[in-house]
């Protein structure tokens, strides 16, 4: 009796740490997507949105196609809501909110739209409350407060946002809100595929599904296809195309989706809230923008709600949860 008991502790234990890990991938694979107008923005100066877009995921299905076909079994047995789901990833997350994301960024101010990224939880949360009938965290709606204000502080300040509502009138501003709602349904739709197939399967079939997509909108665009001149200057684009599609995309969602496989959608969308944090620490790093005591708040805030998040996630409440696939 007293072994089984230590077993059932251990494997308790070892649960335990698998949740917590599961978390913070999910926090670390959004923290890529911080770095991710780095080279978007630089892009931009040679190509369209719908282009970027395209070409990052034809770079991707270099790598998604092969795991594809070593999973391809997989794809057996699927019923329509799984398919839906994977179009919701495909079409919407990986194609539509990142062409809104990148246009957002050629339109608008870029605090403005990093901080309209944040409405996603509120997204995420309703749509995992009806579609995945998740129970929420124990002083959740605290802890959502608590972040959402710790992403203000990061943006904003102490300010009261009167002089910033231009921003959010902004065309750049809407289309990122679009990109925030998208995002935010990926996150419930992504949680829903990874308890059926590998959370690398979930991710190749989000790149490749998305590619008949993107190349009827880059078609329908009729915008001219340039370079610049020079070989320089080309080395420099194909090597931002290269880290973009591969860093903030490819690696960002393979480590998302392995931590997804054992975290709520709700919980996960706290966890990406590192994106942002990542987006201040990008300004000040690139674009020597001091980081004041009110951001400086505003990441003690976040850091310690996510510190409370990842501790409740004990195994008696990971019971709600998909097992990680195989």
């Amino acid at each position: 009796m007293e072994n089984a008991n230590v077993r059932i502790q251990s494997a308790s234990s070892a649960k335990q740490r698998h949740i917590k890990s599961g978390f913070w991938l999910v926090f670390i694979g959004a923290a890529l997507w911080g770095i991710d107008p780095l080279f978007r923005i630089i892009l931009l100066d040679s190509f369209t949105s719908t282009q970027i877009v395209l070409l990052e995921h034809l770079v991707a299905l270099l790598f998604a196609a092969p795991i594809l076909w070593i999973n391809r079994h997989e794809l057996r047995g699927l019923k329509w809501q799984h398919v839906g789901a994977l179009l919701f990833l495909s079409w919407g997350g990986s194609a539509l909110a990142t062409v809104l994301f990148t246009m957002g960024l050629a339109h608008g101010d870029l605090n403005a739209v990093l901080l309209l990224q944040k409405l996603q939880p509120i997204f995420a949360i309703v749509l995992a409350r009806l579609l995945l009938k998740e129970m929420l965290p124990r002083g959740f709606g605290w802890l959502f407060v608590l972040a959402l204000g710790g992403t203000y502080l990061l943006t904003f300040g102490f300010a009261i946002p009167i002089g910033h509502m231009g921003d959010f009138a902004q065309v750049g501003s809407l289309l990122a809100l679009g990109a925030a709602a998208l995002w935010g349904g990926s996150t419930v739709m992504g949680r829903l595929m990874v308890g059926k197939m590998k959370y690398e399967t979930v991710t190749s079939l989000r790149f490749i599904l998305a590619i008949p997509l993107l190349l009827f909108m880059t078609l329908n665009e009729n915008a001219a296809w340039s370079l610049p001149a020079g070989a320089l200057p080309v080395t420099l684009v194909i090597v931002n195309l290269l880290g973009q599609a591969l860093l903030p995309g490819l690696l960002s969602l393979l480590m998302y989706y392995k931590g997804l496989s054992t975290t709520k959608a709700s919980v996960a969308t706290l966890a990406e809230l590192s994106f942002p944090m990542v987006g201040v620490l990008i300004n000040w790093i690139v674009y020597k923008q001091i980081v004041t005591w009110s951001q400086l708040l505003g990441f003690l805030l976040i850091w310690g709600v996510l510190f409370v998040i990842s501790r409740q996630q004990q195994p008696s409440e990971a019971k709600n949860t998909v097992p990680m696939a195989s």
